[in-house]
Protein backbone atom coordinates (compact mmCIF):
# COMPACT_ATOMS: atom_id res chain seq x y z
CA UNK A 1 0.00 0.00 0.00
CA UNK A 2 1.12 3.53 -0.72
CA UNK A 3 1.26 5.49 2.53
CA UNK A 4 2.28 8.70 0.80
CA UNK A 5 -1.35 9.43 -0.04
CA UNK A 6 -2.33 9.12 3.62
CA UNK A 7 0.52 11.40 4.72
CA UNK A 8 -0.57 14.03 2.21
CA UNK A 9 -4.11 13.91 3.55
CA UNK A 10 -2.82 14.27 7.09
CA UNK A 11 -0.47 17.09 6.17
CA UNK A 12 2.55 15.45 7.77
CA UNK A 13 5.38 13.34 6.34
CA UNK A 14 6.82 10.91 8.86
CA UNK A 15 10.51 10.91 9.53
CA UNK A 16 10.18 7.50 11.17
CA UNK A 17 8.09 5.31 8.85
CA UNK A 18 7.95 2.57 11.49
CA UNK A 19 5.76 4.78 13.69
CA UNK A 20 3.26 5.12 10.84
CA UNK A 21 3.24 1.36 10.23
CA UNK A 22 2.66 0.66 13.92
CA UNK A 23 -0.17 3.21 14.13
CA UNK A 24 -2.01 1.40 11.31
CA UNK A 25 -1.58 -2.11 12.78
CA UNK A 26 -4.48 -3.75 14.65
CA UNK A 27 -3.80 -6.19 17.43
CA UNK A 28 -5.26 -9.00 15.31
CA UNK A 29 -2.40 -8.53 12.80
CA UNK A 30 0.72 -8.79 14.98
CA UNK A 31 2.10 -8.29 18.46
CA UNK A 32 3.48 -4.87 17.58
CA UNK A 33 0.13 -3.08 17.37
CA UNK A 34 -1.20 0.43 17.89
CA UNK A 35 -2.89 0.28 21.31
CA UNK A 36 -0.10 2.15 23.16
CA UNK A 37 -0.04 4.83 20.46
CA UNK A 38 -3.83 5.05 20.78
CA UNK A 39 -3.49 5.77 24.50
CA UNK A 40 -1.00 8.58 23.80
CA UNK A 41 -2.95 10.00 20.90
CA UNK A 42 -6.17 10.16 22.96
CA UNK A 43 -4.49 12.48 25.48
CA UNK A 44 -2.94 14.66 22.76
CA UNK A 45 -6.31 14.93 21.00
CA UNK A 46 -8.12 16.00 24.16
CA UNK A 47 -5.51 18.64 24.90
CA UNK A 48 -5.56 20.12 21.40
CA UNK A 49 -9.37 20.14 21.13
CA UNK A 50 -9.65 21.74 24.57
CA UNK A 51 -7.26 24.52 23.54
CA UNK A 52 -9.20 25.08 20.30
CA UNK A 53 -12.48 25.42 22.16
CA UNK A 54 -10.93 27.71 24.76
CA UNK A 55 -9.64 30.06 22.07
CA UNK A 56 -12.74 29.94 19.86
CA UNK A 57 -15.55 30.28 22.45
CA UNK A 58 -14.51 32.90 24.99
CA UNK A 59 -18.00 33.36 26.49
CA UNK A 60 -18.90 29.71 27.07
CA UNK A 61 -18.54 28.35 30.61
CA UNK A 62 -16.64 25.27 31.71
CA UNK A 63 -19.64 22.94 31.66
CA UNK A 64 -20.52 23.67 28.03
CA UNK A 65 -16.86 23.48 26.99
CA UNK A 66 -16.62 20.01 28.52
CA UNK A 67 -19.78 18.96 26.68
CA UNK A 68 -18.41 20.22 23.38
CA UNK A 69 -15.05 18.52 23.84
CA UNK A 70 -16.65 15.20 24.79
CA UNK A 71 -18.80 15.33 21.67
CA UNK A 72 -15.89 16.21 19.37
CA UNK A 73 -13.57 13.42 20.58
CA UNK A 74 -16.16 10.66 20.88
CA UNK A 75 -16.04 7.56 18.69
CA UNK A 76 -18.64 8.74 16.17
CA UNK A 77 -16.79 12.01 15.50
CA UNK A 78 -13.48 10.22 15.05
CA UNK A 79 -15.14 7.65 12.78
CA UNK A 80 -16.47 10.42 10.53
CA UNK A 81 -13.00 11.99 10.26
CA UNK A 82 -11.48 8.58 9.46
CA UNK A 83 -14.00 8.12 6.67
CA UNK A 84 -13.03 11.49 5.18
CA UNK A 85 -9.41 10.33 5.16
CA UNK A 86 -10.49 6.95 3.73
CA UNK A 87 -8.47 5.35 6.48
CA UNK A 88 -9.99 1.91 6.02
CA UNK A 89 -7.86 1.15 2.94
CA UNK A 90 -4.64 1.66 4.93
CA UNK A 91 -5.46 -0.60 7.93
CA UNK A 92 -3.38 -3.67 8.75
CA UNK A 93 -5.82 -6.27 10.07
CA UNK A 94 -5.73 -9.99 10.79
CA UNK A 95 -7.56 -12.44 8.56
CA UNK A 96 -10.42 -12.82 11.01
CA UNK A 97 -11.06 -9.07 11.16
CA UNK A 98 -10.84 -8.78 7.41
CA UNK A 99 -13.43 -11.48 6.88
CA UNK A 100 -15.80 -10.00 9.47
CA UNK A 101 -15.56 -6.54 7.91
CA UNK A 102 -13.37 -4.99 10.60
CA UNK A 103 -12.14 -2.31 8.19
CA UNK A 104 -15.65 -0.82 8.30
CA UNK A 105 -16.06 -1.04 12.06
CA UNK A 106 -16.33 2.44 13.68
CA UNK A 107 -14.40 1.42 16.81
CA UNK A 108 -11.38 0.16 14.83
CA UNK A 109 -11.27 3.24 12.62
CA UNK A 110 -11.60 5.65 15.59
CA UNK A 111 -8.84 3.87 17.55
CA UNK A 112 -6.52 3.91 14.52
CA UNK A 113 -7.00 7.66 14.07
CA UNK A 114 -6.04 8.27 17.70
CA UNK A 115 -2.96 6.07 17.21
CA UNK A 116 -1.98 8.21 14.24
CA UNK A 117 -2.20 11.36 16.41
CA UNK A 118 0.10 9.69 18.96
CA UNK A 119 2.57 8.69 16.25
CA UNK A 120 2.63 12.23 14.82
CA UNK A 121 3.31 13.60 18.33
CA UNK A 122 6.30 11.26 18.75
CA UNK A 123 7.57 11.94 15.25
CA UNK A 124 7.21 15.74 15.06
CA UNK A 125 6.34 17.03 18.53
CA UNK A 126 3.25 18.61 20.06
CA UNK A 127 3.09 21.61 17.73
CA UNK A 128 3.09 19.36 14.68
CA UNK A 129 0.35 17.20 16.13
CA UNK A 130 -1.62 20.33 16.99
CA UNK A 131 -1.46 21.58 13.39
CA UNK A 132 -2.68 18.23 12.03
CA UNK A 133 -5.56 17.97 14.51
CA UNK A 134 -6.49 21.60 14.00
CA UNK A 135 -6.71 21.18 10.22
CA UNK A 136 -9.06 18.23 10.68
CA UNK A 137 -11.33 19.87 13.27
CA UNK A 138 -11.66 23.46 12.02
CA UNK A 139 -14.17 22.47 9.28
CA UNK A 140 -16.25 20.73 11.94
CA UNK A 141 -16.19 23.70 14.32
CA UNK A 142 -17.29 26.01 11.50
CA UNK A 143 -20.50 24.05 10.99
CA UNK A 144 -21.61 23.15 14.53
CA UNK A 145 -23.75 25.12 16.96
CA UNK A 146 -22.09 25.18 20.39
CA UNK A 147 -25.48 25.55 22.08
CA UNK A 148 -26.86 22.30 20.68
CA UNK A 149 -23.78 20.18 19.96
CA UNK A 150 -23.74 17.09 22.14
CA UNK A 151 -27.41 17.29 23.14
CA UNK A 152 -29.73 14.47 22.11
CA UNK A 153 -32.95 15.00 20.19
CA UNK A 154 -35.24 14.67 23.24
CA UNK A 155 -33.29 17.34 25.13
CA UNK A 156 -33.33 19.70 22.15
CA UNK A 157 -37.08 19.23 21.65
CA UNK A 158 -37.82 19.81 25.33
CA UNK A 159 -35.69 22.98 25.51
CA UNK A 160 -37.23 24.32 22.31
CA UNK A 161 -40.81 23.79 23.52
CA UNK A 162 -40.05 25.29 26.93
CA UNK A 163 -38.59 28.36 25.22
CA UNK A 164 -41.86 28.78 23.32
CA UNK A 165 -43.97 28.07 26.45
CA UNK A 166 -45.50 24.96 24.91
CA UNK A 167 -46.36 21.83 26.90
CA UNK A 168 -43.80 19.01 26.84
CA UNK A 169 -44.20 16.19 24.28
CA UNK A 170 -45.77 12.82 25.01
CA UNK A 171 -44.14 9.51 24.05
CA UNK A 172 -46.12 6.29 23.61
CA UNK A 173 -45.10 2.80 22.49
CA UNK A 174 -47.30 2.00 19.51
CA UNK A 175 -45.97 -1.45 18.60
CA UNK A 176 -43.02 -3.81 18.88
CA UNK A 177 -41.73 -5.97 16.05
CA UNK A 178 -39.34 -8.89 15.79
CA UNK A 179 -38.10 -11.58 18.16
CA UNK A 180 -37.50 -10.98 21.84
CA UNK A 181 -33.72 -10.72 21.42
CA UNK A 182 -33.96 -8.41 18.39
CA UNK A 183 -37.01 -6.21 18.88
CA UNK A 184 -37.87 -3.06 16.99
CA UNK A 185 -39.84 -0.44 18.95
CA UNK A 186 -42.23 1.94 17.21
CA UNK A 187 -42.71 5.11 19.27
CA UNK A 188 -45.30 7.85 18.88
CA UNK A 189 -44.42 11.47 19.79
CA UNK A 190 -47.24 13.96 20.31
CA UNK A 191 -47.21 17.74 20.68
CA UNK A 192 -50.95 18.38 21.37
CA UNK A 193 -50.89 22.17 21.23
CA UNK A 194 -49.58 22.16 17.65
CA UNK A 195 -51.47 19.01 16.56
CA UNK A 196 -48.20 17.24 15.70
CA UNK A 197 -47.96 13.45 15.65
CA UNK A 198 -44.84 11.64 14.40
CA UNK A 199 -43.49 8.11 14.67
CA UNK A 200 -39.96 6.84 15.18
CA UNK A 201 -38.44 3.39 15.51
CA UNK A 202 -35.30 1.94 17.07
CA UNK A 203 -33.71 -1.15 18.53
CA UNK A 204 -34.74 0.02 22.04
CA UNK A 205 -37.42 2.20 23.48
CA UNK A 206 -34.89 4.98 24.11
CA UNK A 207 -33.62 4.80 20.53
CA UNK A 208 -37.19 4.94 19.22
CA UNK A 209 -37.99 7.98 21.36
CA UNK A 210 -34.86 9.76 20.11
CA UNK A 211 -35.83 9.08 16.51
CA UNK A 212 -39.38 10.33 17.09
CA UNK A 213 -38.13 13.41 18.96
CA UNK A 214 -35.88 14.35 16.06
CA UNK A 215 -38.81 14.23 13.63
CA UNK A 216 -41.04 16.12 16.07
CA UNK A 217 -38.47 18.90 16.47
CA UNK A 218 -38.33 19.38 12.72
CA UNK A 219 -42.15 19.42 12.53
CA UNK A 220 -42.46 21.95 15.38
CA UNK A 221 -39.92 24.30 13.82
CA UNK A 222 -41.70 24.10 10.48
CA UNK A 223 -45.11 24.74 12.08
CA UNK A 224 -43.90 27.79 14.01
CA UNK A 225 -42.14 29.14 10.93
CA UNK A 226 -45.53 29.29 9.15
CA UNK A 227 -47.13 31.20 12.04
CA UNK A 228 -44.50 33.64 13.34
CA UNK A 229 -45.00 35.22 16.72
CA UNK A 230 -45.24 38.66 15.10
CA UNK A 231 -48.63 37.71 13.66
CA UNK A 232 -50.15 37.33 17.06
CA UNK A 233 -52.55 40.08 18.12
CA UNK A 234 -51.34 42.45 20.77
CA UNK A 235 -53.25 44.84 22.95
CA UNK A 236 -53.20 48.51 21.95
CA UNK A 237 -50.89 50.70 23.94
CA UNK A 238 -53.77 52.62 25.45
CA UNK A 239 -55.44 49.43 26.66
CA UNK A 240 -52.21 48.33 28.31
CA UNK A 241 -51.93 51.66 30.10
CA UNK A 242 -55.53 51.47 31.26
CA UNK A 243 -54.90 48.02 32.69
CA UNK A 244 -51.92 49.48 34.51
CA UNK A 245 -54.10 52.25 35.97
CA UNK A 246 -52.53 55.08 33.91
CA UNK A 247 -54.81 57.70 32.39
CA UNK A 248 -54.35 58.25 28.68
CA UNK A 249 -55.51 60.91 26.23
CA UNK A 250 -56.49 59.71 22.81
CA UNK A 251 -56.82 62.66 20.40
CA UNK A 252 -58.36 60.54 17.66
CA UNK A 253 -61.15 59.17 19.86
CA UNK A 254 -64.30 61.31 20.40
CA UNK A 255 -64.54 62.97 23.77
CA UNK A 256 -66.82 60.92 25.92
CA UNK A 257 -67.90 64.00 27.92
CA UNK A 258 -69.40 65.76 24.89
CA UNK A 259 -71.78 62.92 24.16
CA UNK A 260 -73.53 63.44 27.47
CA UNK A 261 -75.60 66.51 28.13
CA UNK A 262 -74.33 68.59 31.01
CA UNK A 263 -77.55 68.17 32.91
CA UNK A 264 -77.46 64.39 32.39
CA UNK A 265 -73.79 63.93 33.19
CA UNK A 266 -73.57 62.51 36.68
CA UNK A 267 -70.13 64.02 37.15
CA UNK A 268 -71.36 67.58 36.43
CA UNK A 269 -74.39 67.43 38.71
CA UNK A 270 -74.22 69.63 41.79
CA UNK A 271 -76.12 68.76 44.92
CA UNK A 272 -79.49 70.54 44.91
CA UNK A 273 -79.85 73.22 47.57
CA UNK A 274 -82.97 72.69 49.62
CA UNK A 275 -84.77 75.73 51.12
CA UNK A 276 -84.09 76.15 54.76
CA UNK A 277 -87.15 75.52 56.85
CA UNK A 278 -87.52 76.48 60.42
CA UNK A 279 -88.53 73.73 62.73
CA UNK A 280 -92.15 73.90 63.71
CA UNK A 281 -92.85 74.51 67.40
CA UNK A 282 -93.74 71.38 69.21
CA UNK A 283 -96.83 71.21 71.37
CA UNK A 284 -96.49 71.46 75.10
CA UNK A 285 -97.08 67.77 75.57
CA UNK A 286 -94.15 66.94 73.32
CA UNK A 287 -91.85 68.83 75.61
CA UNK A 288 -92.53 66.32 78.30
CA UNK A 289 -91.15 63.57 76.16
CA UNK A 290 -87.76 65.21 75.72
CA UNK A 291 -84.90 63.60 77.58
CA UNK A 292 -84.12 64.86 81.01
CA UNK A 293 -80.88 66.36 79.80
CA UNK A 294 -82.85 68.72 77.55
CA UNK A 295 -85.29 69.89 80.27
CA UNK A 296 -84.60 73.04 82.23
CA UNK A 297 -83.44 72.59 85.78
CA UNK A 298 -86.14 72.80 88.35
CA UNK A 299 -86.61 76.05 90.26
CA UNK A 300 -84.73 76.27 93.45
CA UNK A 301 -86.83 76.37 96.60
CA UNK A 302 -85.45 77.97 99.68
CA UNK A 303 -86.67 76.68 102.95
CA UNK A 304 -87.45 79.46 105.35
CA UNK A 305 -88.60 79.31 108.93
CA UNK A 306 -92.26 78.96 109.41
CA UNK A 307 -93.29 82.57 109.11
CA UNK A 308 -96.38 82.04 107.03
CA UNK A 309 -94.66 83.28 103.92
CA UNK A 310 -95.04 81.59 100.56
CA UNK A 311 -91.81 80.12 99.24
CA UNK A 312 -90.02 82.36 96.80
CA UNK A 313 -89.75 81.28 93.20
CA UNK A 314 -87.38 82.36 90.51
CA UNK A 315 -90.24 83.89 88.52
CA UNK A 316 -93.32 85.87 89.60
CA UNK A 317 -96.40 83.88 90.20
CA UNK A 318 -98.25 85.95 87.69
CA UNK A 319 -96.07 84.67 84.95
CA UNK A 320 -96.78 81.04 85.70
CA UNK A 321 -100.46 81.29 86.51
CA UNK A 322 -102.92 81.10 83.65
CA UNK A 323 -105.11 84.05 82.92
CA UNK A 324 -108.53 82.98 84.28
CA UNK A 325 -109.87 86.30 85.68
CA UNK A 326 -109.36 85.22 89.29
CA UNK A 327 -106.93 87.19 91.29
CA UNK A 328 -104.13 85.29 92.84
CA UNK A 329 -104.14 84.86 96.58
CA UNK A 330 -102.44 87.59 98.52
CA UNK A 331 -99.69 86.75 100.91
CA UNK A 332 -100.57 86.49 104.56
CA UNK A 333 -100.04 89.43 106.84
CA UNK A 334 -100.89 92.05 104.28
CA UNK A 335 -103.83 94.42 104.56
CA UNK A 336 -105.77 95.71 101.74
CA UNK A 337 -106.85 99.32 101.74
CA UNK A 338 -110.49 99.90 102.47
CA UNK A 339 -112.57 101.15 99.68
CA UNK A 340 -114.88 104.06 100.20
Amino acid sequence: MDLTLLQNRLGHTFKDAALLQQALTHRSHSSLHNERLEFLGDSVLNCVVASLLFERYSKIDEGDLSRLRANLVKQQSLYEIAQRLELSQFLRLGEGELKSGGFRRPSILADTLEALFGAIFLDGGFETARKVIRSLYIPILDTVDPKTLGKDAKTLLQEFLQGKKIALPQYNVVATHGAAHNQEFEIECLVPKLDIQVFGSGGSRRAGEQAAAKLALEAVQAALAKTPSAARKTRPRAAQLKLAGIATIQPDAPNADTSIAPENNPENKQPESKPESKPEPKPAKAAAKEPKSAQKPADKVTVQPDTGMVPETSQPASDTMPETGIEPPKPAGTTQPKTA
